[in-house]
């Protein structure tokens, strides 16, 4: 069962919120990174992202840039930007984005937990995007962007949730790409202990984003164990910052590919070629082109968007990877038809979140690639049944909006 409990947060203070709070590091590449510090200099991007503080000369994962990260975030905390809770505390992170409202509570999850998959997993990490947060949560001596975890939606905990948001807000503003935030702090001992033993009942914890940020953390955790041989469990260290949401409010958006180049085909020859594993038709200028249900993607060729449909013949009911939507187009098309057999590692796809919209996949297209696969959203059961069958997705199999704000919570460890 969980182990989530609360915790002594460090936080921005009333009226500091809206200003630091800052989208994922790994949203912005170091260029995006350097303006968007530039043009909101209180953004946490500029510890997340402390590179932004040095010029090009300095590398991206020097040590002096997760010194300058350590730096900077203990100065905020000297000046008053951030203030240190009184007493361990759960919050609410509530996010409203385009009228659909989902609600979180904040916690610190176990490092165990996610080592004997009580918390389980449904993509495959990569060790050299591990040891940047490595280095930073370790320099940092702590975690400052939660992992995003979903479970089966309770009843027991939905009442509290209910009752704290008639609260007044601690933290309640909206980001300038539209999201609303709104932050609840959790002190009354009996909520605090009834959202505790709910989770204790829980026997499913899954890791919907952050999959890189929670293998850093627990890898630093497990660090400081060997540094302190005679901890007890009850240390900072072996715990993990969370976020975690009912399923049932969580929404995946598609996770589309882009490839540069068709190895070797026409896009006329290309096309036969696709006609002969799924049942293809022409969509007409007016016709909307995102796909509408499970078992279809929108292919973009040559100008032109098609309807594609899996044929029946070619899923998979008995194995939950096989049967994702990106899985056969990666064992039907992708891999035999353009070689590209590994899409961790071959330079020519590509992957667009369905935030930006069908409009940038026909750029991609006009700029630097042949032909674009929308695809429709893997769901919040599909990642379930892959997760609870201790299987792992196809990389880029899910896209979760809207994303979680850094600096709002600090985990120190």
């Amino acid at each position: 069962m969980a182990d989530i409990r609360p915790f002594i947060a460090i936080r921005p203070t009333r009226g500091k919120a809206a200003a630091i709070a800052a989208l994922p590091y790994d949203v912005y590449n170091r260029e995006e990174a350097v303006r968007e510090v530039a043009a909101h200099p209180d953004s946490f991007l500029q510890i997340d992202r402390a590179e932004t503080q040095f010029d090009d000369s300095v590398d991206t994962y020097d040590a002096r840039v997760y010194e300058r990260a350590r730096d900077t975030l203990w100065q905020w905390v000297e000046e008053g930007r951030f203030l240190r809770e009184e007493q361990a505390c759960y919050y609410l992170y509530e996010l409203t984005m385009d009228g659909r409202v989902q609600t979180g509570i904040v916690a610190c999850a176990s490092i165990d937990d996610y080592q004997n998959n009580v918390i389980k997993k449904h993509e495959n990490t990569r060790e050299e995007k591990e040891l940047d947060r490595i280095r930073h949560v370790d320099t940092c001596s702590a975690q400052t962007g939660p992992i995003f975890l979903a479970y089966r939606a309770r009843a027991d905990i939905d009442r509290i949730v209910a009752r704290v948001k008639r609260q007044e807000a601690e933290y309640d503003f909206v980001s300038e790409d539209g999201i609303r935030h709104r932050v609840f702090v959790i002190r009354d001992a009996k909520d605090v202990e009834g959202i505790r033993t709910a989770f204790s009942d829980t026997p499913d914890i899954y890791i919907a984003d952050g999959h890189h940020r929670a293998a850093s953390a627990v890898k630093v955790g497990i660090k400081r164990r060997g540094e302190h041989p005679g901890y007890d469990g009850s240390e900072e260290f072996n715990y993990f910052l969370s976020v975690l949401f009912p399923d049932e409010q969580l929404m995946i958006m598609d996770y589309n590919r882009v490839v540069k180049d068709l190895n070797g085909y026409t896009g006329e020859t290309f096309l036969a070629e696709v006609s002969k594993r799924f049942d293809v038709e022409a969509l007409s200028g007016e016709a909307d082109k995102r796909p509408k249900e499970r078992g279809c993607f929108s292919l973009y060729l040559d100008g032109l968007w098609y309807r594609c449909r899996i044929r029946e013949e070619d899923r998979h009911a008995d194995d939950p990877v096989a049967d994702l939507d990106v899985s056969i187009l990666q064992e039907r098309l992708l891999a035999p038809v353009l070689g590209i057999r590994d899409p961790r590692t071959d330079a020519r796809i590509d992957f667009v979140g369905g935030i930006r919209g069908m409009e940038e996949l026909e750029r991609r297209c006009g700029e630097d690639c042949a032909a674009a696969f929308a695809m429709y959203p893997t769901s919040i059961a599909e990642l379930f049944a892959v997760a609870d069958a201790g299987l792992l997705m196809p990389p880029k199999s899910t896209w979760f909006e809207p994303k979680l704000r850094s600096g709002l919570f600090i985990h120190e460890i």
